[in-house]
Formats: structure tokens, sequence, C-alpha cells
């Protein structure tokens, strides 16, 4: 009886180990959102693929390819834990960021023979390729023809679920990372610089679109990096591609994954030169349009030591004036940001008032006087901002985001 008991336990041990062993072994699955890119697609693929080998992850792609705004809807409705997008989208309450992956850049092909002096001539009565609508493309041209002074009258898009191949347009707008063997595709197209490398830092386009979007940060291509295409260096913008994922993730889940992606580098750079090969130990999320996930910045600060490691052996009276000259500070610190977030509370107050007065009734000369009132937000905002009573933190840059927004809507209406 004794024996058969001794046996049944240890069948029992043994059972429990090697099932506690399966639950450890399992990959967590999670659920990429497929971006609307063929490009950015493939890259997605890779990553699931790389992750697939040797990792505790597993990266379910899905099968429908979405844009920017549709996959981040994806995530807070809860079908997917993880999206692919340009950290130039509008920001949203539950998306958050995890890791920059990579950077996108603004190509603007057009056909040889336009005139291409200025981006006025280059667009007008074009025919314009530049993404399926809601994607960082399509956001940037449409801001781009607005600045310009072009009407939705004076472009047109061709179908945004035609093939930019075989419906070849006049003007071709992606947000992509630097891929040379694409533009064979594209022979008779030349790229569109917004200056010369020289002008970047002197108050050109470029340095005013990443003035006033963040996001945005001016990137130049090499010559010949695309063969006859840009014979000389092309002056553009470029944005981050970035994961983000539910705010609802785990954080352990999260430091997790960026962990196996960066051990992952050498990979992930040999399948990818051009893309991964930038990746480093550490991000910059400075100017990430979402916030950060806790489990990023749990990962961020792996390193830095705890507080008994820096004040363990100092003596208690030392301690307790630290402890209250950091009180101290931090109550005032508290004062000053409370004071830069109710006069960045007022332009918010400010720029919706505006944006709410805009209806369908509203006249011209009510949507100009609107707009004129939103410009002259930013800019009182902009030269608080280099009199230190404002912060350029992330109150800051929501702010410019919204009132873009509402410069887009006036010029739309």
């Amino acid at each position: 009886m004794a024996a058969a008991v001794s046996k049944a336990f240890r069948f029992i041990l043994f059972a429990s180990v090697a099932l506690l062993t399966a639950c450890d072994s399992a990959p967590t699955t999670l659920r990429l959102v497929a971006p609307s890119s063929e490009l950015d697609l493939e890259i997605a693929h890779s990553l699931a693929e790389t992750l697939e080998r040797g990792s505790k992850f597993r990266l379910e792609v899905s099968s429908e390819q979405q844009a920017g705004e549709v996959a981040l809807d994806m995530l807070l409705a809860g079908e997917a834990d993880m999206a692919l997008v340009s950290n130039y989208l509008p920001f949203r309450e539950g998306i958050t960021t995890a890791l920059p992956l990579y950077p996108s850049v603004l190509h603007i092909a057009y056909r040889e023979g336009r005139d291409s002096s200025n981006a006025f001539t280059l667009l007008n009565q074009a025919t314009v390729y530049a993404g399926v609508e809601g994607s960082a493309s399509r956001l940037m041209f449409e801001r781009i023809a607005e600045r310009t002074g072009l009407s939705d009258d004076d472009y047109s898009y061709i179908d945004t679920g035609a093939d930019p191949v075989t419906v070849i347009p006049d003007i071709a707008v992606v947000f992509a990372p630097i891929s040379p063997q694409r533009m064979a595709e594209f022979e008779d197209f030349r790229l569109f610089s917004f200056g010369s490398p020289a002008d970047i830092g002197s108050g050109s386009i470029v340095d005013a679109a990443a003035l006033l979007n963040p996001p945005l940060r001016p990137f130049v291509i090499p010559a010949t990096t695309y063969g006859a295409a840009n014979i000389g260096p092309v002056v553009t913008v470029a944005v981050d591609k970035i994961l983000v994922v539910r705010s609802d993730l785990s954080a352990s889940i999260v430091y997790d994954l960026i962990g196996e992606i960066r051990r992952s580098r050498p990979a992930l750079a040999a399948a990818r030169p051009g893309v991964f090969s930038h990746l480093s130990d550490d991000f910059d999320v400075s100017k990430s349009t979402f916030v950060l996930h806790a489990g990023a910045q749990d990962f961020l600060q792996r390193d830095e030591p705890t507080i008994y490691e820096r004040y363990s052996g100092v003596a208690e009276v030392f301690v307790t004036l630290l402890i209250a000259i950091i009180s101290a500070a931090f109550a005032i610190i508290r004062i000053v940001k409370i004071r830069r977030k109710n006069r960045i509370d007022e332009f918010y107050s400010a720029a919706i008032e505006i944006r709410k007065s805009i209806t369908q009734s509203s006249t011209i000369d009510e949507i100009t006087l609107a707009a004129e009132k939103i410009q002259e937000l930013q800019n009182t905002a902009f030269e608080q901002l280099v009199d230190e009573k404002l912060a350029a933190d992330e109150s800051f840059r929501i702010f410019i985001t919204l009132s873009n927004d509402i410069l887009h809507q006036t010029g739309n209406k």
C-alpha cells in the first residue's frame, strides 16, 4: 500500500514538473496589425520570422492590411496587441510607444519632365499616389498641398486600391525606409528635394516642418542612392516608424519583447541591412507622439542604480537633509510645471473654442478668421516657449498637433 502511494506521489510530482516546464517554454503570442505599405509589411514579416527562431514570443501578423488610424482603432478595440505605425499620427489615449524601429523617409518622386522648380508647379494639375486615406504619406501630402496654396481641385489621387506600378501617377508621395531596389520600378522618375544640405539649420522649409511637426526631422538622401533618380543629394524629412501597443498590455511582456528585438538585432540587420542596422542598446523617445509604455520606461531605466545603492553607507543626517532638499526642489518644479500647464491649458481652451465655432454653415470669412486666430495662438505659444514661459514637453507637442489639425480642417472647408 505504501509503495503504491509512493509511486502515485512520484507520478504526480513528475507530471506537475513537466506541466510547469511546458508552460514556461510556451511562446507568448502577440497579434500584430499588418501595415498598409507593402515594404512595411515585408519588414513586419521579417520581424515575425526572426523572433520565431529561438524567441519566447510569436508574432501573429493579421491577414488584412490596415493604415495607421485604422490600425490604432483595432488596438483600442482589442482586436490586436501591436501595430507598426509612423510617429506622425495624432495622439490617441490608450495607445503607447514600445520601441522606435527604423526611420521612414519622405520620398516625393515625380515624372521626368515636370517642372520641379518649386512645389506648386510640381504638384499643380498632377495625378498623385500618396497611399491610402489616413496614412502618414497622405497626411503629409495634404499638409504640403495646403501650405503650397493648392486646393483639392488642383490635383487628383489615383485609385487608392490601384497598384502604383501599373497605374503610373505624375507624383508619388511615400513615407518609406531607404530602399534603392524599389526605384527600379520607376525608371523615369526623379526625387524632389526641398533644397540643399547647406539649407538645413538655416531656417529652411524643412526646419519649419520639423519645428511645427516635432516628430519630423530633416533628412538627407545621399547622391546616387537611387541611381539616376537622385544625381545630387535630396533634402527631405523623416519620421520614426514605431512599434505601438495597447496601454493595458503587461509591462513585463513589453520589457521582454524589447529585449528580444534588440537581442535579434544582428539577424534583423542581416535580413534588412538598410533598415535595422541603426538599432542601438538605448533609444530616444523624447519626440514620441504617444505616451511611453511602462514596460519601455522600465527597459530604458534598467541600468540605473537603485536608491539603496545610491545612498547606502551615507549618514542618516545627510540623507535626511538630502531628501528635504529634493522634496523642496520637487515642490518648486511642480509649482513651475503647474504654472506652465495652466498656460498651455489656456491655449488648449482657446483652440477648442475656435474649432467649435467652425460649423457647416460657417462663411469663408469666418473660417479664414478662425485660421488666423489659430496661427496667432501658435505664434504666441512659440514666443512664450522662447521666453521659457511654456515647456517644450508633451503638452506643447499635443497643442501644436491640435492646432495644425484645426488649420487643416479650415483649409478643407
